[in-house]
C-alpha cells in the first residue's frame, strides 16, 4: 500500500511540475519532460528499497509524458493531475503488460490522459 501511494504521489507530482515548466515558463514539452526525468533518474542514487529504485524514475518518467499537454488541451490543471493518478493507477496495476506498444510509458500516459479527457466531458457534459 505504502508504495503504490508513493507512486501516485510521485506520479503527480511528476506530471503537474512538467506542466508547469512546459506551459506556465515556457520551457517546451520536451524540455520539461527531459528535465523532470533526469531529475527522477537521479532516484537511483536514494536509499529507498531496490525495487522503487527501479520503479520510481520509470513512474516520474511516464508521468511527465502527461505533462507535456499543451494549455490548449489541458486548460486546467484538473486535467492534468486526473489524468497523473491515471497513470499511477495505471502502472501500478499493469506494470509492463504495455511493453512493446510503442513504449509502454508513453502508451499508458496516454491512455491515461484520453480517459481523464473523457472522464471530464462525461461528468461536466461538454460533449465530445
Amino acid at each position: 500500500m505504502m508504495n503504490f501511494l508513493l507512486i501516485l504521489t510521485c506520479s503527480v507530482l511528476s506530471g503537474q511540475l512538467t506542466y508547469t515548466l512546459n506551459n506556465s515558463l515556457n520551457l517546451g514539452a520536451v524540455i520539461a519532460s527531459s528535465l523532470v526525468s533526469i531529475s527522477g533518474g537521479l532516484l537511483i542514487y536514494t536509499p529507498v528499497s531496490e525495487v522503487l529504485q527501479e520503479t520510481l524514475p520509470l513512474v516520474i518518467m511516464g508521468a511527465s509524458f502527461v505533462g507535456m499537454a499543451s494549455e490548449e488541451i489541458a486548460a486546467r490543471n484538473r486535467i492534468i493531475i486526473l489524468s497523473s493518478i491515471f497513470f499511477g493507477i495505471l502502472f501500478y496495476c499493469t506494470g509492463v503488460f504495455f511493453e512493446g506498444f510503442g513504449g509502454s510509458l508513453g502508451t499508458t500516459a496516454a491512455i491515461a490522459f484520453f480517459a481523464s479527457l473523457g472522464f471530464q466531458q462525461l461528468v461536466f457534459k461538454k460533449g465530445f
